[in-house]
């Protein structure tokens, strides 16, 4: 009876995950609003003294830092969920496991670049009494970590959209569409890979590609993956029970 059920609950922990998606998608919403700096996204065009204003204003500071911890703590949870994306490729059907490394080799750095970004916002809030100049210097590392270091996240969902093509299996893990999605999205990224050097404009860091159309694809792919994982993921579960 053990070895009968064991291939078809194998898979509980990915479910588990995927059931506490939506709630780690409450969080993550949750702080983006709680943010002063997302809500009206900051300009880099702020001097000196206006980022440190901005930074200790009674009314910012706290929303600042609390939301900032909240994104470090939930940030990590994209690394099981990217690792569950992982696992799904390494099922398709390649006659080398090179894409799988490489998908795993990408998606380690998006969610350490974003705790980074986190931990140069909160030392920037951390000292109200700090020199404005240093405050500056904080927000733009932040900034410019978090928008323009876009180079992994392109690189995986080519990654991706690659291993989808080249899996032939009579029923593959995911459908075509999806890598064309990820084809669709990775450009929709780039962008923002040239914030570092605009003030400006729709490319700056708080522009209308660098940041809305940068962040909405971002988290447009987390809600599609989430979906055909979460079906990818069923599947083996059934095809497990029917096998056992």
């Amino acid at each position: 009876m053990t070895n009968l059920a064991k291939p078809a609950t194998h898979v509980n922990g990915e479910l588990i995950l995927l059931w506490a998606m939506p709630v780690i998608w409450i969080f993550w919403l949750g702080s983006f609003l709680a943010f002063p700096g997302f809500v009206t996204p900051m300009s880099p065009k702020l001097s000196a003294q206006e980022v440190a204003a901005f930074y200790f204003d009674p009314a910012n500071l706290p929303r600042i830092r609390y939301s900032m911890i909240v994104f470090n703590w939930f940030g990590v949870a994209l690394i099981p969920f990217l690792a569950m994306i992982a696992m799904q490729v390494q099922r398709m059907a390649h006659r080398t496991p090179i894409l799988t490394y490489c998908f795993i080799g990408c998606i380690a750095g998006g969610p350490t670049l974003f705790c980074i970004a986190d931990l140069f916002w909160l030392i920037a809030a951390f000292r109200p009494e700090r020199d404005p100049a240093l405050v500056q210097l904080f927000n733009d590392m932040a900034w410019v970590t978090f928008t323009s270091q876009v180079a992994f996240l392109i690189a995986q969902n080519v990654f991706l959209a690659v291993a989808i093509h080249l899996d032939r299996q009579p029923r593959p893990i995911f459908p075509t569409w999806v890598a064309h999605f990820n084809l669709a999205t990775a450009p929709a990224m780039a962008p923002a890979a040239f914030a570092a050097i605009h003030f400006d404009g729709p490319i700056a860091w708080d522009g209308a590609l660098s940041f809305g159309l940068k962040n909405g694809a971002i988290a447009l792919w987390i809600v599609v993956m989430t979906l055909v994982t979460g079906q990818a993921v069923y599947r083996q579960r059934h095809e497990q029970g029917a096998a056992a």
